[in-house]
């Protein structure tokens, strides 16, 4: 029996131990699961922090979670602001801007350079700028800036609207209209450009003299922009400076042919870039090519209305402008002041080189190939001799109807262009009955590879005799 108890007495012992270990766990685990609870699910609390909208992911920063109104007359920029710094902190994040709504915004800065990268800009809705003059101060050269960023992508089916009209009435131009555009040689075969009397500059004291451009992106690097829209910009519609790697297709821009200085895609001191099946009508040049920009690749793009697709003005002010490597190709403009024009001021240096235009189709544009090395946007300008250098420049199968002039090729005496072929151009008249004026050739080196419509035989075959000016070339 003493056995037999001892045996029994240990038994129950071992028992009690794990009913005492399993209850112990158990509460230990509701208290965790409690606490947990605790911190996630207080009663009454609203998270707006990292908390993710319904339907998407942790890392999707919804503009409406922090604190968005997003009904076009709350200021919403507080809001972006607080979603973007969230955003910045996780890789590969996006910042959603939910469609159906309306959200305003004064400027705002979404910049790096210690955010995450990858971040993506999903732009559903719409943002419009303010119309007021208070919001914008003194004013901005940007309103919704991006700055130093790696993998940087804005996408979506939504739209950027600048409220670009109040900015617009009694401005005066800078880059020449339609109407300003009549290009004179004077006797001395310095090319100049007739302007109007300037128009009175007051906005009534309602906005700031200083106009800014919509998008604009500064010292980053795989920046893609795809889908959206960017409409009435009170100046340049998209901007990239200083940027490495840049991608831009399905893309609109939109304002009217009488916009001042609404350049739709503006490329300065940038390299790498593709762009390619979009949409451009504004009031100035359709692509604006500046200095500091290499390889660069343009096709399938609706131009017009506006100035065309333009390469400078460069050297103003006797600076030093070097572009190389670009390509304009598969393109159809339609009631565009010019075609492809390359444009310079007197005093400048440096080179223009290696350029292809290719494949452009046009129709009632005023000039439709155009070299300008007199550009002058004042009554008058200083003749100067120094000039950038011009060279290795190709137009193939460039076809339709023009306005005024076929062809303007307008080169330097002390820097002319050299290397400019021309194959498969047929131009014609809009109308035969309008007086047109014949192709226009000054120190223009070059060769004609196939007969052209209508014929250019002010083109000079070969090289310029100067060994000084042919020393000069490429230098960059």
């Amino acid at each position: 029996m003493t056995g037999f108890s001892l045996r029994s007495f240990i038994s129950q012992l071992i028992i009690a131990f794990l009913v005492l270990s399993e209850t112990c766990n158990a509460r230990r685990g509701r208290q965790i699961t409690t606490s947990s609870t605790s911190l996630y699910k207080k009663k009454g609390s609203k998270m707006l922090t990292n908390s993710p909208s319904k339907g998407y992911s942790a890392t999707t920063f919804n503009v409406r979670d922090y604190g968005a109104k997003g009904d076009g007359k709350s200021d919403d920029t507080k809001a972006f602001d607080a979603a973007w710094t969230a955003a910045c902190k996780v890789e590969a994040s996006t910042m959603l801007v939910p469609s159906e709504y309306v959200f305003l915004l004064g400027p705002i800065s979404f910049s790096g350079p210690y955010c995450q990268h990858n971040i993506l800009f999903q732009l559903d809705g719409t943002i419009i700028a303010p119309a007021d003059a208070e919001a914008w101060g003194s004013g901005f050269l940007q309103w919704l800036d991006f700055t130093k960023l790696i993998g940087i992508t804005i996408k979506g089916s939504g739209k950027i609207d600048g409220n670009g009209a109040v900015w617009w009435h009694d401005t005066p131009f800078d880059d020449p209209t339609e109407e300003e555009s009549k290009l004179i040689i004077p006797s001395n075969n310095t090319m100049q450009t007739s302007l109007p009397i300037p128009l009175n500059s007051s906005l009534g004291g309602r906005m700031p003299g200083i106009k800014p451009t919509a998008l604009r992106f500064y010292g980053s690097s795989n920046v893609t922009v795809t889908g959206i829209t960017i409409q009435n910009s009170p100046q340049c519609h998209l901007k990239f400076d200083n940027c490495i790697g840049v991608s831009v297709y399905n893309f609109s821009v939109s304002s009217p042919g009488d916009s001042p200085k609404t350049d739709g895609i503006h490329l300065q001191n940038s390299k790498d870039i593709i762009i390619r099946s979009s949409n451009v009508s504004c009031g100035d040049d359709c692509i604006s090519i500046q200095t500091g920009c290499s390889n660069v690749y343009i096709h399938n793009i609706n131009c017009g209305p506006g100035h065309g697709i333009s390469i400078g003005g460069l050297g103003k002010d006797n600076t030093k402008a070097c572009v190389s490597n670009v390509t304009v190709k598969d393109i159809i403009m339609h009631n565009t002041m010019n075609g492809v024009r390359i444009k310079t001021w007197q005093g400048g240096s440096g080179s223009v080189q290696r350029l292809m235009f290719s494949n452009i189709q046009v129709s009632e544009v005023q000039i439709p190939i155009v070299i300008d090395q007199f550009y002058c946007d004042k009554s008058k300008c200083p003749n100067q001799t120094s000039a950038v250098a011009l060279s290795e420049i190709n137009y193939e199968k460039i076809t339709g109807a023009y306005t005024v002039k076929p062809v303007h090729l307008a080169c330097s005496d002390s820097m002319p262009c050299v290397d400019v072929t021309l194959t498969d151009i047929q131009l014609k008249p809009l109308q035969e009955q309008y007086h047109m004026y014949e192709p226009y050739c000054w120190q223009t080196f070059g060769e004609l590879y196939t007969p052209t419509v209508p014929p250019i035989q002010c083109l000079q075959v070969g090289k310029p005799s100067s060994s000084t000016a042919q020393a000069n070339y490429g230098q960059c």
